[in-house]
């Protein structure tokens, strides 16, 4: 079927234009054909690359690439960022001028922390190699600004909530949250060793329409709907700062025109994590509201009109209690906070899922 289906409202225009092609790897993702969408909305030059794997079902990545096929300024590669010929080849198609800017989005990744469990060498491939091919490419074509993925999972053990940038983030309690915080040591030594400026998004449970199978509010909604039990780890006593796609978009539609650059207060004796000598920067995307996982619960049973079955469970290996976002730094770097109420956002989400799941 069709899919109408719009976003929560007009984003703004960045303060910024951007000035110059962008390529967004992991097109056919959740925040990567959102991001493509948005982008094509304010008149951009995009070329999309994903390889399609099979993760979760290839036929809503499908679903999220026909909305963007056929647009103007849209370009489409299918390809790995493991395969260096492929990326390379993505790069010279999306940036046939050299004297234009050229900006990069990555957003491919293998995602989940507990498939990261059983499956730990999909994400060597995925999200080291893949990224360092990545890192390569732009070294190779100077690109102005590569802006990339990482996660809210690296503050893996951190118990001060709200999470910020400066804190510290050395204990992963899984290896997807390693991979994300290797990405950002391994693009502040491309910064410092060849004045790639590269800024690092720390995203906190994005939700939305189009979104991802394999997360919690999407298996709810799917249990609820079919009268499945649901399974809710650590005994319902969780909470997360759920962050709706739109205000991701918004936030990193902001930064790819404004490069990171060094920070003329970094102090060596006294290192800032979020920060650096290097053109390299670090933020948080979040809503800045820790919202319990029952509360989220209630939300979709009302929206649905349908009472879960609920089967509590224990803490899942690799997991956290809590996650909340501080967002200042990502205000004062480009005016904007997220802020969709969790019921509008789930709303947003209620209204698409009921097309696709009666596809």
């Amino acid at each position: 079927m069709a899919d109408t289906t719009t976003s929560r409202a007009p984003a703004d225009l960045p303060a910024d234009p951007i000035d110059g092609p962008v390529l967004v790897t992991g097109a056919a993702g959740f925040i990567g054909a959102a991001l493509c969408e948005a982008l094509l909305d304010r008149g951009c030059e995009v070329t999309g690359f994903d390889n399609l794997t099979p993760y979760y079902d290839p036929a809503l990545k499908r679903h999220r690439l026909d909305r963007l096929e056929g647009r103007p300024g849209f370009a489409f590669r299918l390809g790995d960022l493991a395969d260096r010929e492929a990326l390379g080849a993505a790069f010279d198609a999306a940036f046939p001028d050299p004297a234009r800017p050229a900006y990069v989005v990555n957003l491919a990744a293998q995602a989940g922390v507990r498939y990261s469990i059983d499956n730990p060498h999909a994400y060597g491939e995925a999200n080291l190699t893949g990224f360092l091919n990545v890192l390569e490419a732009c070294r190779a074509r100077a690109t102005a600004h590569l802006v990339y993925a990482s996660s809210s999972s690296v503050y893996g053990g951190n118990r001060k909530v709200p999470f910020a940038e400066g804190d510290g983030v050395d204990h992963p309690v899984s290896l997807y949250a390693a991979t994300k915080k290797a990405n950002e040591l391994m693009a502040h030594a491309y910064a410092d060793l060849y004045a790639l400026p590269c800024t690092g998004l720390r995203f906190f449970t994005v939700y939305g329409p189009r979104g991802r199978p394999d997360m919690a509010y999407w298996k709810f909604a799917e249990a609820i709907l079919a009268g499945r039990p649901i399974q809710v780890y650590n005994h319902g006593d969780m909470r997360r700062d759920f962050t709706h796609v739109d205000d991701i978009v918004e936030g990193v539609a902001r930064l790819i025109p404004r490069p990171a650059a060094p920070d003329p207060d970094f102090d060596p004796a006294r290192p800032n994590p979020a920060t650096s000598w290097a053109p390299h920067r670090v933020f948080n995307i979040g809503n800045r509201r820790s919202e319990r996982l029952m509360d989220m619960i209630a939300t979709l049973e009302e929206l649905l009109g349908r009472e879960a079955v609920k089967e509590f469970l224990p803490m899942q290996p690799g997991d956290v209690q809590e996650t909340s976002a501080d967002v200042d730094a990502l205000e004062a770097a480009v005016g904007f906070r997220p802020d969709t109420p969790l019921r509008e956002g789930l709303a947003t989400f209620v209204d698409w899922f009921r097309g696709w799941n009666g596809r």
